[in-house]
């Protein structure tokens, strides 16, 4: 028995809607929850502090640990991971640069695109250890007055507990605090390392 007209355009208007529903249903919902509920996605993947806005970092002339003279880009010339602290390098500081040196190591073959750096801001330094537990490190002297202004880029608060990216502009971009895992920084830096066409 065939269908009358009326009967097909009632099927045919029920497949439009059932297939409307496929496509419609999901962009209703997740308005809803959007804004019509307390849910929100999460702001950002990144596992550190971003630092808003970025925080150009001045030009000093500051000297290495041993009295020469650093290279005027050393902060510019690649992405760099940066502690700032007391150059005899307590157990905070020491910490601190294992988990620099370990995540840098896991960079594997995108570790070269990457620079260590510490940013001494007192007796300048303990170069025995430096020199023999972490070799490649910059190390500036950063406890006289011409350092004052790099200083103040930094935050002050929980400096001991923390490492800084700094992109390979000058500008300090996140914060990381070395008591947490350092997985967080390594899969923001080969996110950084992945979509930056400089440094």
């Amino acid at each position: 028995m065939s269908s009358t007209p009326n009967e097909l355009r009632a099927r045919n208007l029920r497949t439009i809607g059932a297939l409307a529903a496929v496509f419609v249903l999901p962009v209703l919902v997740s308005f809803w929850m959007y804004y019509g509920s307390m849910w929100r996605p999460a702001s950002s993947t990144n596992h550190g502090e971003l630092l808003q806005p970025a925080r150009p970092l001045p030009r000093v002339d500051l000297r290495d640990a041993a009295g020469e003279f650093a290279p005027a880009d050393v902060l510019w010339e690649k992405w760099a991971l940066v502690y700032v602290g007391d150059g005899r390098c307590d157990e905070a500081c020491r910490a601190a640069l294992h988990f620099m040196r370990q995540t840098r190591l896991s960079l594997n073959q995108e570790m070269t695109r990457v620079a260590r750096i510490f940013l001494a801001t007192a007796n300048c330094c303990d170069r025995e250890f430096l020199e023999r537990e972490h070799a490649g490190l910059v190390v500036l002297d950063a406890s006289g007055p011409e350092a004052a202004e790099l200083l103040s880029t930094f935050p002050a608060e929980g400096r001991a507990e923390s490492l800084y990216v700094v992109d390979p502009l000058g500008n300090l971009v996140m914060r990381y605090d070395t008591r947490e895992s350092p997985k967080g920084l390594l899969t923001d830096l080969k996110k950084l390392l992945r979509l930056s066409h400089i440094g």
